[in-house]
C-alpha cells in the first residue's frame, strides 16, 4: 500500500489527517510525529494547490476536506472580522506560492519523544 495506516481504521485516519491538515494551515507550523508529518505533506500540497487555483469548484473542494475552525480574529474599528481556515487558505496561503510550483512544506527533526521515543519532527509552511 502507498500510505501508512498509522495504527488507525480508515476513519480514525482519515480524521486525524483532516485534523493536521487544517492546524498547519492555520497555525502554519506543527509538532508531530515524523510518520505523521510525512503523510499530511501531500495533503497540504493538494490544499495549497487548490487555494492558488482559486475558482470555486476548487474552494468547495478544499471545503469538503477541511476543518470549519477559526483562523484569525482582527477588530477594524468597531467591528470584528472573523477568519476560517478555509479563507485563510485562499486569502493569505495560497497567494504566498504563487510563482512556487510545489513543496510548500518543511520538515525539521527535533528530539525524541520522551514516552515511546517517537521520532518527532516540526513541519511548516516553507
Amino acid at each position: 500500500m502507498s500510505y501508512r495506516k498509522l495504527g488507525r481504521t480508515s476513519s480514525q485516519r482519515k480524521a486525524l489527517l483532516r485534523d493536521l491538515t487544517t492546524d498547519l494551515i492555520v497555525k502554519e507550523r506543527i509538532t508531530t510525529t515524523e510518520a505523521r508529518a510525512k503523510e499530511i505533506r501531500s495533503t497540504v500540497d493538494k490544499m495549497i494547490t487548490l487555494g492558488k487555483r482559486g475558482d470555486l469548484h476548487a474552494r468547495r473542494q478544499a471545503a469538503a476536506y477541511l476543518r470549519n475552525t477559526i483562523a484569525d480574529v482582527k477588530e477594524d474599528g468597531d467591528t470584528v472580522v472573523v477568519q476560517s481556515a478555509l479563507q485563510k487558505l485562499f486569502a493569505d496561503v495560497a497567494p504566498r506560492y504563487a510563482e512556487r510550483n510545489g513543496g510548500y512544506t518543511r520538515t525539521l527533526k527535533t528530539n525524541q519523544r520522551r514516552g515511546d521515543a517517537a521520532q518527532m519532527v516540526i513541519i511548516e509552511l516553507v
